[in-house]
């Protein structure tokens, strides 16, 4: 079984689509970002650069749990000063390592200032998931000295 795989061959197959919201924006307009994209978390820009994620988690903890308006309450006000991110060449061990350590789930994958895409931790058990059982398979076919037939 491979850990070693690149997110680059996640984002091939999953696409560089990487949802954001400005820093000026408020809470709500961006959890009605997130529900009308169906992701869990939103890169944070300020004239296209890259300066923070916000997640239904940060909306959970900083701004519901607090009693504060989302209506009012700005993005920047709610996200981290430090943003995590991995380049392309990163392979899922790597991420898998950096989202427990740090406790994220959603990675920005970017090469110098340029955003490629997002990487979460559903991405990175998907990838390990067909990874396992295309290693089962091939487990089989040894064990059972069939060859599988070409696709």
């Amino acid at each position: 079984m491979r850990h070693d795989i690149p997110i680059s061959e996640i984002l091939a197959s999953k696409g560089h689509q990487a949802w954001s919201v400005p820093v000026e924006a408020t809470v709500l307009k961006a959890i009605e970002i997130m529900a009308e994209k169906n992701v869990g978390a939103l890169l944070v820009t300020r004239d296209g650069e890259l300066i923070g994620v916000i997640s239904e988690r940060d909306y959970t903890r900083n701004v519901a749990l607090k009693g504060r308006s989302s209506r009012t309450t700005p993005v920047r006000e709610i996200i981290s000063g430090r943003v995590i991110t991995v380049s392309p060449d990163h392979t899922v061990e790597d991420c898998m390592e950096l989202m427990t350590r740090h406790r994220i789930r959603h990675l920005p994958v970017v090469r110098g200032a340029d955003i490629l895409g997002v990487i979460s931790i559903g991405d990175l058990v998907n990838c390990i998931i067909s990874n396992q059982h295309t290693t089962i398979q091939q487990l089989e076919t040894y064990i059972s000295g069939v060859p599988t037939p070409a696709a």
